[in-house]
């Protein structure tokens, strides 16, 4: 149930459906003759388009959340396993047309190959499936384990757990299988600004695993101001940092992380 609700809270909650939503009250509230609320609804509506299309804000939220987490030293032979978080394949476009489509998040999955070929005695877990509200596609475990194969990983390397749908299911499966399987102090591959939330749910569920961040969407740089030059880039940037810092509050208020801003 706390899957839907999150899935239907974030559906109204992301920067463009929030203005639009404010201009559906406005329009509302014009027909009812509610001056005041037309005005205010309109209003917030106009700044949070304008927020979100034409400044930096995006890019300045996010920053800190990729800065939270290096990646960690190497254990002496490298590491016995590699956990991949998945979110990093078009799993509707792969499920219709096959292939190995990749999202923004694909580097997620280009540095698993890298590491897997570097340390061909590390395990690799790919924990993803099917987070659509349909549930139709296949999920990153199961791409993950063709596409990994075509560049020459054995399949017998590679545990998939297939029914995770968000973060915090990702953590609690995953649990299950390093346990099943002997496997300990792996790391943690997930994009930067979703390492924050990804650590403190496995810190919760006492699970060792070293940050390896990557997926960086910000040069690290950013300070707030205007931007006329790349509006999809922008809301994209912001839509990504306020969905990352909900579910930091979310989870942390609901047990599920023992920090609001793990590091």
């Amino acid at each position: 149930m706390t899957f839907y609700i999150s899935k239907i809270f974030w559906l109204v909650a992301q920067p463009l459906s929030l203005a639009f939503l404010l201009l559906v009250i406005g329009i509302l509230a014009g027909l009812l003759n509610w001056g005041g609320i037309r005005m205010g609804a309109s209003i917030a509506a106009a700044l949070v388009l304008f927020v979100t299309l034409f400044t930096t804000t995006g890019a300045v939220l996010l920053q800190p959340l990729e800065d939270r987490f290096a990646r960690a030293d190497l254990p002496a032979g490298g590491p016995s396993c590699i956990i991949t978080l998945g979110g990093g394949f078009e799993s509707e476009i792969v499920t219709a047309r096959g292939g190995f489509e990749m999202t923004q998040a694909g580097d997620r999955f280009v540095e698993t190959l890298r590491l897997a070929r570097d340390f061909p005695a590390a395990r690799i877990l790919v924990s993803g499936g099917d987070g659509s509200l349909s549930g139709a596609y296949e999920g990153d475990a199961v791409i993950a384990e063709r596409f990994l194969s075509a560049f020459g990983i054995p399949a017998d390397r590679l545990i998939r757990e297939t029914e995770s749908r968000d973060t915090f299911e990702n953590a609690a499966n995953t649990e299950t299988l390093l346990a099943s399987n002997g496997l300990k102090n792996c790391l943690l591959i997930t994009s930067a600004f979703h390492m924050p939330r990804s650590m403190g749910l496995f810190r919760k569920l006492g699970l060792d695993v070293l940050p390896w961040p990557t997926d960086y969407r910000t040069t690290g740089k950013a300070s707030l101001g205007l931007d006329f030059t790349q509006p999809s880039a922008n809301t994209q940037l912001m839509t990504t940092a306020v969905r990352e810092w909900t579910g930091l509050l979310f989870y942390y208020v609901a047990g599920r992380t023992p920090a609001l801003f793990p590091q």
